[in-house]
């Protein structure tokens, strides 16, 4: 498959950095989860959650926390493993986690708040901040919320990780976006870059003449009463913050970013439970307007202003992952379901994903569906787009599952939904939707705003 679609298929990390909202990572489900409530009644099942997390504990494949919100109140939150290994300091549902990526939301949202107050406008260019970088004439605050700008993506560079650890002045971190060339045009295209974020920070304490962290503080976590949400430092142990680890044979310390780097990229701390109600009050209007909310949530290509949309348990959501020093953390906000999810981590041994699914199911609880063997035989083939011959798909059947082959030797399972309907789930891509005809020999094939129709070969 080419151009307008994307299928991930591996999950990678970038340098231990914030560069984690890249669509780097798939989740895989059971073939058989089916939605069948449509009143946004829901009751989660705790006991199973529970287990999950304790089997995790015991495992060693897991340290940090989850929590769930329905309509603005937290309806579960848990924490595993250690805050600090060192001195074996366990982690608490208190214990705070540099968010990462996560932080592009709540530094889109600060950007927002400013366009509503009158302090930038959204289709501005940014010469007069920074006159030194490429096609600054041309970048617009819009290009840098929605990584249309074409700056290079600083945390690409191999020098990143000789320099990661130390301090550096904004006009510095300007100085070293400023040196490179940009990647593309402005708004001909998307492509995921911290340096947008750095840069949004930097005017926000321009037109405020305040800090980011001030702002971080005075405009939503204040207002919000997140007492554990704030633009961070050093690790301070001992103010309920953790260090953060990589799994090898065992778990070792990674290396701790300088967060002046990040800024508005990645520079923030939180818990799970703030991050959610962060969210529900993000969505439910209480910080942005509901057009600001409507601009944010806009899809160009791969991203909105801050966040990015997913499907998952064929559910819309939308949020953002984080990655920085071993840091993990993923946030989504389901609008129709009023449901708020965050997962925040200082060890994860790629186990992130497989927290997101089983939470999610447990609280849907969706019901089992199956098609039949003769059925899913029917639908099993290869398929090419009538419009671009050179889109296309593969289906094998084993029993009555349906398999999507993703190149050579990967598959992937399908969800079965009933009326020839069959759902791939991705998280950090939109998951495909794949509607068959038999009759027809045909297939049409929706991911997020793309909708296809394919031939049967």
């Amino acid at each position: 498959m080419k151009n307008k679609l994307i299928l991930v298929v591996f999950f990678t990390t970038l340098l231990s950095t914030c560069a984690e909202g890249k669509n780097e990572e798939v989740i895989t489900q059971n073939i058989s989860a089916q939605n069948t409530n449509t009143n946004n009644e829901y009751s989660l099942n705790s006991s199973k959650l529970d287990s999950l997390f304790k089997a995790l504990d015991k495992n060693g494949e897991f340290m940090g926390s989850i929590a769930l919100s329905y309509d603005g109140m937290i309806i579960y939150s848990n924490a595993i493993g250690f805050a600090d290994i060192e001195t074996q300091k366990k982690a608490t549902n208190n214990t705070k986690y540099r968010i990462g990526s996560i932080s592009k939301m709540f530094t889109a949202t600060l950007v927002l708040k400013a366009i509503e107050e009158n302090k930038i406008k959204l289709g501005q260019t940014i010469e007069t901040y920074f006159p030194n970088i490429e096609n600054a004439k041309k970048i617009t605050i819009e290009n840098l919320l929605n990584h249309r700008s074409g700056i290079f993506n600083f945390t690409n560079d191999k020098a990143f990780i000789t320099y990661l650890t130390e301090y550096k002045t904004p006009e510095e971190m300007v100085e070293i976006i400023s040196n490179f060339q940009s990647d593309f045009e402005p708004n001909t295209k998307g492509d995921y870059s911290n340096s947008n974020y750095v840069l949004l920070s930097i005017i926000l304490e321009k037109v405020y003449d305040s800090s980011f962290k001030d702002l971080i503080t005075e405009k939503i976590s204040a207002p919000l009463h997140l007492k554990n949400t704030y633009y961070g430092a050093k690790i301070n142990l001992a103010n309920n913050e953790s260090n953060a680890y990589k799994l090898s044979t065992q778990w070792t310390k990674g290396l701790e970013v300088d967060m002046s780097i990040p800024m508005g990229a990645g520079g923030i701390v939180s818990t799970s439970s703030d991050v959610t109600t962060f969210m529900e009050a993000l969505f439910s209007e209480k910080i942005i307007s509901a057009q600001s909310i409507e601009l944010m949530t806009t899809i160009k290509g791969s991203y909105g202003m801050g966040v990015s949309r997913f499907s998952v348990h064929d559910r819309e959501s939308f949020g953002h992952s984080g990655s920085l020093g071993g840091f993990k953390s993923l946030a989504m906000y389901f609008p129709n379901e009023k449901l708020a999810i965050a997962i925040t981590a200082n060890g994860d041994a790629n186990k992130k994903q497989e927290i997101l699914s089983e939470a999610l199911s447990y609280y849907f609880n969706d019901s089992i569906m199956e098609a039949s063997e003769e059925d899913i035989k029917k639908y099993a083939g290869a398929y090419t787009d009538i419009e671009d011959k050179t889109n296309s798909f593969s289906f094998t059947h084993d029993k009555n599952a349906l398999i999507l082959e993703i190149g050579e030797g990967i598959i992937g399972g399908l969800i079965y939904k009933g009326d020839h309907k069959f759902l791939f789930e991705q998280v950090y891509a939109e998951s495909f939707t794949f509607v068959f005809s038999p009759e027809k020999e045909e297939l049409w094939v929706k991911q997020g705003d793309y909708e296809g129709i394919y031939k049967k070969d």
